[in-house]
């Protein structure tokens, strides 16, 4: 008879707690205002050149460095910040805006952080239309042109704007409701330039950077990318800028028509008109181009600070 086997005694079995992977916590935003501040802080720096390209583009001045010894001879050191109030408004209302739209625009069209340079300039130029179209209604643009403008011309043709809330009321009082849309296809036109430019070139240099084993996301590689994308952006957006400059500038009773301009232009100072003042434009835009970037993400570094602090993603 053959022995019955006994079981074998269970073997323990070591009992694994199980692996669940860590959850990927979505960043939240940040908040749609730091364009504007960061815009601002670097607009309220580079004032006094781009008050010299204003009135070089507006007014014939020739040459920077004169017209920058004009302003001072004609108003003083303090006429270096004529129109400061129409740039704080225009940054903190345009910039802000152009900003926040471009990074909704990068979702719509699925511009991620590899995306092509056509997607970039395709976000960029939604936001750019989107924030043409809301700064011109406010006269923001015309307000800040004239403002900067007006000690340039004579005495007699001056518009003497307190700042840049008297010189919305009186645009419509003067010249009527319809003064607040002037020169809006220029400068929508122009905002479509630039952020298809500026911005779009900013994270594309900088992501191409990136690549590279020279750059970490630091300054050094922000100041780079800004660089790049400034003097893209000043080259590009020269002419509509030049033309832009020139109908906002007009009264009413000089005809400021885009065709009237280009032709009267064209007539008396040739196609390289529209390249007139690219020097301080570039000079002013690339300071302004690095401060802005460089400032935008400190800020955005300060944000990811405060909230860790708080223990928040």
């Amino acid at each position: 008879m053959s022995k019955q086997l006994e079981p074998a005694a269970a073997l323990p079995v070591a009992v694994h707690p199980e692996v669940v992977p860590p959850t990927k916590t979505k960043k939240e935003p940040y908040p749609f205002w730091l364009g504007g501040v960061a815009a601002t802080i670097a607009a309220s720096i580079t004032h006094p050149l781009d008050l010299t390209k204003v009135r070089m583009q507006a007014t014939g001045d020739k040459g920077m460095i004169s017209s920058l010894k004009k302003t001072v001879r004609t108003a003083g050191y303090r006429g270096l910040f004529d129109g400061i109030s129409g740039t704080w408004l225009r940054q903190m209302s345009y910039s802000m805006c152009r900003f926040w739209a471009y990074d909704e625009s990068k979702k719509i069209v699925g511009a991620g952080k590899d995306a092509p340079a056509w997607k970039l300039a395709l976000a960029g130029s939604m936001a750019g239309g989107i924030a043409g179209f809301i700064g011109n209604p406010g006269v923001l643009t015309p307000s800040q042109v004239r403002l900067q403008g007006d000690f340039a011309k004579p005495p007699e043709k001056r518009l003497n704007y307190k700042n840049c809330i008297d010189g919305l009321v009186r645009m419509v009082r003067e010249e009527g409701w319809s003064s607040l849309m002037r020169g809006v296809g220029p400068n929508v036109f122009r905002a479509i330039l630039m952020n298809a430019s500026q911005l779009a070139s900013y994270d594309f240099f900088k992501a191409e950077l990136l690549k590279t084993r020279y750059f970490e996301d630091n300054i050094q590689c922000h100041v780079t990318a800004s660089f790049a994308a400034g003097t893209v952006a000043t080259t590009v957006c020269s002419p509509a800028d030049v033309i832009k400059s020139r109908i906002m500038s007009a009264t009413a009773s000089e005809g400021s028509s885009s065709m009237q301009v280009l032709k009267t232009s064209f007539r008396n100072e040739g196609a390289m008109f529209m390249f007139r003042g690219w020097v301080p434009a570039w000079t002013r835009l690339q300071p302004t181009t690095i401060l802005i970037f460089v400032t935008l993400e400190q800020l955005k570094n300060l944000v990811d600070w405060t909230r860790a602090a708080r223990g928040e993603q």
